[in-house]
């Protein structure tokens, strides 16, 4: 079992002691508990077994005794979402990954989504990575095949996916957006068990795997990987999180050589091993050298991973607004990790000094996936991490000076959320009132907890929380016979405006089962308005890492361009604010990853905006009108 003790003994100089008034006080003691600490961990997993971190929570049921995960519906409330997964084409496509049993770690994790416009049409497309089955490794079947789904402009899509050349036929895992040859066009990475892809995007509704040629294909586990321009040069590098050593010769068993405690069980029920017990996978920061290549520069730039913890997800984004993106690992049953970008090519590891690496209790979780969203509109990015059942999902709190606070029983998501585990999410502005909320895709790893009585279960319904003017958040109430009614075994999710209605629409990747698709038919009336950004020569092309702020009736917005996050997937590259009941947009000023800051005059709201670094307005498209440009 990977030991914590490296990564809580850098934190034991001045700098920690200075900042501890910032800290759970749960964490003054992890100091003088070192020398124990890694047996009492991994006696802890012993007992615990599985990757619960949270301890047994005693079952939570609905008037009917059903899990609350798969219950606690209403007859009457608002009508958020519309499941249209049929009637859009998306349940023509159906995820597989290993069997129903699930007897081995590598069957449940699933993969992501990406919301994304492969051919510039001005529409997003959707792009969901499949598993793989045993049938197909061996030869005796086909190998299920990831699905690129087009945009018909008329609430359909189309699979497009042999056409475009981008199937995979690996066992996939995330999917990351970035135009990071700068050409205009958006590439993909798609994650593997196994080699990776680089998808190259020819402009001409294909695409062509050069991940060999440019060095980034490596060939161990990878998860949720990210885009990011870390060192300022106006190119998107690559980082990419690993999971754990994995041999499909020798899987983890009880008995094993490659399981080295006794971490198959959870809750006294024999269950899959791992992700404790195994042997760690580390991670890799590639930077872009601007010829179609990349270097791994993982150790020379510190973000190599040396324990091996258990990588998910990771996120580049400016967390203290300095113009350099910090970088968050979310890791599985581990502490979490955040970078400082420290401006020279290297990173610090500011983890525990953050309050990031650990929740309240000083205790790491079973992170699975990051949003980040100013959820107060005081410009700060607050970080919302996901984590397995029996333990709540962790918001953390911006105080400014990379100093986060776990306010997460505070804001009122703490307690509904500790019988689910949940994978996908963000910050969206669902009702487009001014104000960030929080929608949680969850399903369970293991069937047996559909055998026990533990208040919780294998699909799930997803969790749809309301911001309450940044003071707290409402649990929207799941409504029968819509889409927050809908049990499923949820993993990514991505959130983008799928149909340039201005609101945002949510698809899922469900294991062994079609995707979801959530359309948002929220019956407001609310303004909204949304940016394309282009960069200019000294940032990228597709201005991931640029902040805009928007001020619009007495609320003044951040919206951020990113690639990466929630679990394994990638959403809308488009900033999306709700207005509320303002009419009128007051001001607009860009933060370009180039480091150059350019205020907008907005003439109307309800349209979508291209804006380009230097030149403004380039372009809009209001559908009541037409398309003026593109």
């Amino acid at each position: 079992m990977p030991s914590t003790s490296r990564a809580i003994l850098i934190k034991t100089t001045g700098c920690f002691i200075l900042r501890t008034s910032a800290l759970p006080l749960a964490l003054l003691f992890l100091a003088a508990a070192l020398p124990t600490l890694a047996h009492s961990q991994e006696q802890m997993s012993s007992q615990q077994g599985g990757v619960s971190t949270g301890g047994a929570h005693a079952p939570v049921h609905d008037a009917e005794h059903r899990p609350i995960t798969a219950g606690g519906f209403v007859d009457q409330g608002p009508v958020v979402f519309k499941d249209i997964s049929q009637s859009s084409g998306l349940a023509s496509w159906r995820y597989a990954g290993g069997t129903p049993a699930k007897a081995y770690i590598v069957e449940s994790l699933g993969s992501g989504v990406a919301l994304f416009d492969y051919d510039n049409d001005g529409w997003l497309d959707i792009y969901l990575v499949n598993g793989m089955t045993y049938d197909a490794m061996s030869g005796k079947a086909p190998a299920p095949h990831a699905a690129l789904f087009h945009n018909n402009h008329d609430g359909t899509f189309t699979n497009v996916a042999e056409k475009a050349g981008v199937t995979n036929d690996r066992w996939g895992v995330g999917v990351a957006v970035g135009d990071y040859d700068n050409d205009g066009w958006p590439d993909l990475y798609v994650t593997n068990v196994g080699k990776n892809r680089l998808y190259h995007n020819n402009h001409d509704g294909t695409f062509t795997d050069v991940a060999e040629k440019a060095g980034v294909a490596l060939g161990t586990w990878s998860t949720g990987a990210t885009f990011g321009d870390y060192d300022g040069d106006g190119k998107l590098d690559l980082f990419v999180p690993g999971y754990t050593q994995y041999d499909f010769n020798d899987p983890p068993t009880v008995g094993s050589k490659s399981v080295v405690s006794n971490t198959c069980l959870y809750r006294g029920v024999s269950v899959f091993c791992g992700p404790r017990g195994l042997k760690g996978e580390h991670d890799h920061l590639f930077h872009n050298n601007g010829d179609g290549t990349f270097a791994d520069v993982s150790a020379k730039a510190g973000v190599s991973d040396p324990p091996g913890y258990y990588g998910l997800v990771s996120l580049f984004v400016d967390l203290n607004d300095d113009g350099k993106p910090e970088l968050l690992v979310a890791n599985d049953s581990t502490p979490n990790y955040l970078y400082r970008n420290k401006g020279d090519g290297t990173f610090e590891d500011l983890s525990f000094e953050s309050g990031y690496a650990v929740n309240h209790d000083g205790r790491e979780t079973a992170s699975m996936g990051i949003a980040v969203g100013d959820s107060q509109n005081k410009g700060r990015l607050d970080i919302l991490n996901t984590t397995f059942s029996d333990d709540y999902k962790v918001l953390y709190r911006n105080n400014g000076d990379l100093d986060f606070t776990d306010i997460s029983y505070d804001a009122g998501i703490a307690t509904a959320t500790i019988p689910f585990l949940s994978w996908g999410d963000a910050f969206i502005d669902y009702d487009n009132d001014g104000w960030k909320d929080i929608f949680i895709a969850s399903g369970h790893v293991y069937p047996q907890v559909d055998k026990n009585d533990w208040g919780t279960s294998m699909a799930e319904r997803p969790l749809l929380f309301r911001n309450v003017h940044g003071e707290k958040f409402e649990l929207v109430p799941p409504v029968k016979g819509t889409g927050l009614a809908d049990v499923i075994s949820a993993r990514g999710a991505a959130f983008g405006d799928l149909f340039n209605d201005g609101k945002i629409d949510v698809v899922m990747n469900n294991l062994d089962a079609p995707p979801t698709l959530l359309r948002n038919v929220n019956n407001d009336l609310h303004h909204w308005i949304e940016f394309r950004l282009i960069g200019g020569p000294k940032s990228p092309r597709d201005a991931v890492g640029a902040a805009t702020f928007l001020t619009a009736g007495n609320l003044k917005q951040r919206g951020d361009v990113l690639s990466g996050g929630s679990f394994a997937s990638s959403s809308d590259p488009r900033v999306h604010f709700g207005l509320g009941d303002a009419d009128a947009v007051d001001a607009v000023e860009i933060r370009w990853p180039s480091g150059v800051q350019q205020k907008i005059s907005i003439p109307a709201v309800d349209c979508i905006y291209t804006i380009e670094e230097g030149k403004g307005i380039v372009g809009s498209l209001n559908l009541r009108k037409g398309p003026e440009a593109k």
